[in-house]
């Protein structure tokens, strides 16, 4: 591979070191519905703003219960995602839904 060249996980990390596009990454994961893909997104998201050492010093959790928390199998509880967002730069809130067709 040519040393010009960024890998797609590079770019990625580069991209989510900025605040705005942090947070739209998250939206759009978000959006997916997935659970396992929020997921993925906040253990890209703590990769790119220091890792999960420096996530477990700003939450005040383990390593071990953030890579238990933010793995595939993973169930974050309310209070322990919170913490994450914040310790990340963003916020949880709630907003109205896109409406879907009307049911009948």
């Amino acid at each position: 591979m040519r040393k010009d060249l960024v890998s797609y996980h590079e770019d990625l990390m580069m991209t989510l070191r900025n605040p705005g596009e942090r947070a739209e990454y998250i939206n759009a994961a978000l959006e997916d519905g997935d659970p396992k893909v929020l997921l993925m997104a906040l253990r890209h998201v703590a990769e790119a703003t220091g890792g999960m050492r420096s996530l477990s010093m700003k939450t005040r959790l383990s390593r071990e219960t953030l890579y238990r928390t933010l793995s595939p199998k993973g169930n974050p509880e309310l209070s322990s995602l919170e913490r994450i967002f914040r310790a990340l730069g963003l916020s949880l809130r709630a907003v109205p839904a896109r409406r879907h067709a009307p049911a009948h």
